[in-house]
């Protein structure tokens, strides 16, 4: 058999303390995809290193998102610094207006 060595499992573990996630709150076995109900509202768990621990709570999923990735919110593409398309000749780009 080819086990890892304790001590790569054991790196890789505690690469993940620390780590949020959010749990939609719903009734019975019901759907659990986020996507499914946005509106839900979330525990936000933390992982120790041996189990997923209570860290908060948000009203939806849009409010657990930005606690879960708050550096994407700060990075967001404004209209200044999102990226203009060049003149081409691609299928579903308008034809230019000069033709």
């Amino acid at each position: 058999m080819d086990d890892e060595p304790l001590s790569r499992w054991a790196e890789r573990r505690d690469a993940r303390v620390g780590q949020l996630r959010a749990v939609p709150l719903v009734t019975g076995d019901g759907p659990r995809a986020s996507h499914l109900n946005p509106d839900a509202p979330r525990a936000i768990q933390r992982w120790n290193g041996h189990l997923w621990e209570p860290h908060g709570f948000a009203e939806n999923l849009a409010e657990a998102r930005r606690v879960l990735f708050p550096e994407t919110e700060a990075a967001a593409l404004t209209p200044e610094t999102t990226p203009r398309l060049g003149p081409g000749t691609g299928r579903h780009r308008r034809p230019s207006s000069s033709s």
